[in-house]
């Protein structure tokens, strides 16, 4: 555990060192869209630490939380939650009438859960993201992890684009790690409680409409299958060059 704790501290400072040499040469300010998941909670705390490092106050960095029709009330709870708890400047744009203005344009019918119905929201949140920086100078911090980039399970030009993608090398199992180990750090006391939320949410891009209960009706690990065993494909094939027969016999 130690150990652990340790490498995701190294980690972190280097996605905090990379992020702080891109505001210093572009001189924006990082914007990262907030869903209350593990990702944006990650790409958060590292834009938060790199401002603070460059001795800004957390409000320079702008959180956007995008509530559509998946949405669950935890997740929308603790994306406010967590932006409060780190000082950061803060704003909420629904992107329902968006969507459904957009669905009106191509013909898609608004009850039809399909593949249209789930990109057309990760689009929109990524123009929101991108049309709101360029209007304050900033640029979009990607949130995206290399799990997702790995499997494809990110929506083109939706949530794999970004002006600086501070994620795109950690995969999924080590940010949880990474989010855990940073929930005890005192640089992030005040929001530890929402962090620790965080981790116990269930893993979901939340495109689809929540069950008759509220709770969240979409989860990943359900439909690609579990990170840990992608993780471990990903690791061997790529830090190793094993053959797929090797990593396949090393899995069983």
């Amino acid at each position: 555990r130690a150990d652990r704790q340790k490498i995701c501290k190294e980690i972190f400072s280097l996605q905090v060192t990379s992020l702080k040499r891109r505001i210093m040469k572009t001189g924006g300010r990082p914007v990262i869209g907030i869903s209350g998941g593990l990702d944006s909670t990650l790409a958060l705390l590292v834009a938060v630490k790199a401002v603070k490092e460059l001795g800004k106050a957390p409000s320079e960095v702008v959180g956007i939380t995008m509530p559509c029709f998946g949405t669950s009330d935890r997740t929308y709870n603790n994306s406010w939650l967590l932006m409060e708890t780190l000082g950061i400047t803060a704003k909420e744009i629904s992107i329902k009438d968006a969507c459904l203005q957009h669905f009106e344009d191509i013909g898609q019918d608004k009850n039809d859960y399909d593949l249209t119905f789930e990109n057309a929201q990760a689009r929109e949140r990524t123009q929101v993201l991108m049309d709101y920086s360029g209007k304050i100078g900033g640029f979009v911090v990607g949130t995206g992890d290399l799990s997702e980039l790995a499997l494809g399970w990110c929506t083109y030009n939706g949530d794999h684009m970004s002006m600086y993608g501070v994620n795109g090398g950690v995969p999924k199992t080590l940010v949880r790690w990474m989010v855990a180990t940073l929930a005890e750090s005192e640089f992030f006391s005040e929001s530890k409680d929402v962090l620790k939320d965080i981790l116990d949410t269930p893993i979901s891009p939340e495109l689809l409409p929540a069950d008759e209960k509220g709770n969240i009706s979409q989860q990943t690990e359900d439909i690609v299958g579990p990170y840990a065993l992608h993780d471990f494909f990903i690791y061997n094939f790529v830090r190793y060059g094993f053959s797929p027969e090797k990593i396949f016999l090393l899995a069983k």
